[in-house]
């Protein structure tokens, strides 16, 4: 399921990598029985070469339930915009190509290329 664009993040790396990390991170909580969970990583994985300065992660909503439990993510897909380990921006289902990367410009304006 993780496109090869899109970063990988447990549970036990969390911390590290999101929290910690020196650039904005998009964090894409997914579930395998979602059917719009597949589309929008495909559509995250393309536009993550627009936004080069933007970690976009998948974290694995089934088998990283501490995760989801402290960010109280219920509903597949959710996308949690973090800025310094705080969360800037949140997207609750799947949204055309066009909304994600308005979302991700207007989140991250700072560190956007454009």
């Amino acid at each position: 399921m993780l496109a090869d664009a899109l970063t990988e993040v447990t549970d036990d790396t969390f911390a590290e990598l999101v929290l910690g990390s020196p650039r904005p991170v998009l964090v894409d909580f997914w579930a395998e029985w979602c059917p719009p969970c597949g589309p929008v990583a495909r559509t995250l994985a393309e536009l993550a070469g627009d936004f080069p300065g933007v970690l976009i992660a998948q974290l694995n909503a089934d088998e990283n339930p501490v995760t989801m439990r402290a960010y109280r993510v219920l509903s597949m897909p959710t996308l949690l915009f973090f800025r310094d380990g705080t969360v800037v921006h949140t997207i609750v289902g799947a949204r055309p190509r066009s909304v994600l990367r308005q979302a991700l410009s207007g989140a991250f304006e700072p560190y956007v290329n454009r």
